[in-house]
């Protein structure tokens, strides 16, 4: 057994006894995504030591984006009731920052390493992305992440992250392939604009990467746009006109529908003399504050849709866009093998062909046939010939395949390894006439439907746990799915 795989199968039951005791709703996912493993295994799609379930964090996660200076890190001070993070009018880190719950009185901060190499966590070997990014950037993990411990109690079951701003630096683009990673694995992500500086100027980079690339995503209920520091505004003669701006800046980027909130942070207020308008703010403050408060508490119920959702949606995309696409790619080696051998062969058979029958080569064979070793040795040789060149070609067809199935994977819309799925049915003793793939056959896609009504019944469960309209008393624990047979 790989070392690894020992790893992946440790971390699998680490995992089902920690959901046992923290959410046992989600035990039955764990079940799913192994059964996902093994067709996957079986496809090539993982590697033994891989597993799906490290490609999604099973803690609740939230993320607080924005520019610089917007209160990010005041603001998650003020929800921990920690000083935690440094606060101030510039950039005072330049790194994102994982905080998560420890039992520990002592808050501690960790290397980025930590996230990098830990499974557990969001940024799980983040540092390849950054290094595609920026070539040779990932081993400066160090420089782009660090990990933060903290006994709050509002932190416990579920991570934040707070962000380097927007306004950025020489390590721009890791940093927004960093930002993109966070924003597809977040449940909730808070995207912080500063009150002091609302034009569209000052948060040009904000607007264009967390407004406008994201509200035409599937998820887009999950951002939440904060304008903060508002109370700076309150001397102004017309501070509505402030919030006016921010939002017509948001307009313009397209989101023209969605949850914008005003915030300040209590502790750190700019006292506000005109007592009817200090009522106004403060009132308005504490609505937005204690909406957003409740959004955060809740990511543990999105998570576990979120989970449920990515078993169904695994599942799916094995069955109706990875098989079908590795199946058309064989397709296209089968025929580019057969032209190869008629455009490259087809000659070398016509000229011996031609010198046969007219070029004198007849008397020649007929004269080597009368010797039998030497017959044979020209047929075994004909024959290598014939076999080394279409063996040649299938080979050179396949790699051309390969090195498009490497660029789709890159794009990262089709979730395995194509290649290695591709590569383990073009090997030498495969015929190019065998269409089926190897590991997809009926066992597969029955194990595959079982996952998906396993995931409608997650669901159903989930419903009944978190919303049970009835007001019956239901068992909050998920029915377990029947063990299936190792995958074909």
């Amino acid at each position: 057994m790989h070392p690894s795989t020992h790893v992946v199968e440790q971390r699998l039951k680490n995992l089902e006894a920690h959901l046992r005791q923290e959410n046992p709703v989600l035990l039955g996912a764990v079940q799913s995504f192994r059964t996902l493993d093994r067709v996957a295994y079986g496809m090539r799609l993982l590697e033994k030591h891989q597993s799906y379930t490290t490609r999604i964090p099973w803690w609740p996660l939230i993320s607080v984006l924005g520019t610089f200076s917007a209160g990010k890190s005041t603001f998650i001070n003020h929800f921990l009731g920690s000083k935690l993070q440094r606060t101030g009018n510039q950039a005072v880190d330049d790194r994102f920052t994982v905080i998560c719950y420890s039992r520990e009185s002592m808050d501690h901060a960790l290397p980025g390493v930590a996230l990098d190499a830990d499974p557990r966590f969001p940024l799980y070997r983040i540092s390849k992305d950054i290094d595609l990014a920026s070539a040779g950037e990932g081993e400066r993990i160090d420089t782009y992440l660090q990990l933060k411990t903290c006994p709050s109690e509002r932190l416990r079951g579920r991570i934040l992250i707070d962000s380097p701003g927007f306004d950025s630096d020489a390590q721009r683009a890791a940093t927004l392939r960093i930002t993109d990673h966070i924003i597809g694995l977040s449940d909730l992500v808070l995207v912080f604009f500063d009150a002091r500086h609302p034009e569209p100027g000052a948060m040009r980079d904000t607007l264009q990467h967390l407004v406008a690339k994201t509200i035409d995503r599937p998820d887009a209920g999950k951002f939440l746009y904060i304008l903060n520091q508002l109370d700076t505004s309150a001397r102004e003669d017309n501070p509505e006109d402030v919030v006016a701006a921010w939002q017509r800046a948001i307009g313009e980027e397209g989101l023209t529908a969605g949850r914008f909130y005003t915030i300040y942070n209590p502790d750190v207020a700019i006292f506000i003399e005109d007592e009817a308008k200090r009522i106004r703010y403060e009132e308005k403050r504490d609505r937005d504050l204690e909406d957003i408060h409740r959004r955060m508490r809740e990511v543990e119920v999105e998570r576990a849709y979120r989970i449920v959702g990515s078993v169904e949606r695994t599942a799916k995309d094995i069955e109706e866009r990875i098989a079908p696409f590795l199946r058309r790619a064989l397709d296209r080696w089968h025929k580019r093998t057969l032209w190869g051998d008629g455009l490259i062969l087809g000659p070398v058979l016509i000229v011996l062909v031609i010198w046969g029958v007219w070029g004198g080569g007849s008397d020649f064979l007929s004269n080597a046939m009368d010797i039998p070793w030497v017959a044979w040795t020209l047929l075994g040789g004909f024959l290598s010939l014939i076999l080394a060149g279409h063996f040649g070609i299938r080979s050179l067809a396949a790699k051309s395949i390969a090195y498009s199935l490497a660029t789709r994977a890159r794009k990262g819309d089709l979730d395995g390894d194509l290649t290695a799925a591709f590569a383990r049915n073009t090997r030498f003793w495969r015929s190019i006439f065998r269409r089926t793939l190897i590991g997809w056959n009926s066992g597969a896609k029955k194990h595959l439907r079982k996952v998906r009504q396993d995931a409608d019944l997650y669901v159903q469960t989930l419903n009944d746990r978190f919303t049970n309209p009835s007001g019956d008393g239901l068992d909050s624990s998920i029915a377990k799915p029947s063990v299936d047979a190792e995958a074909e």
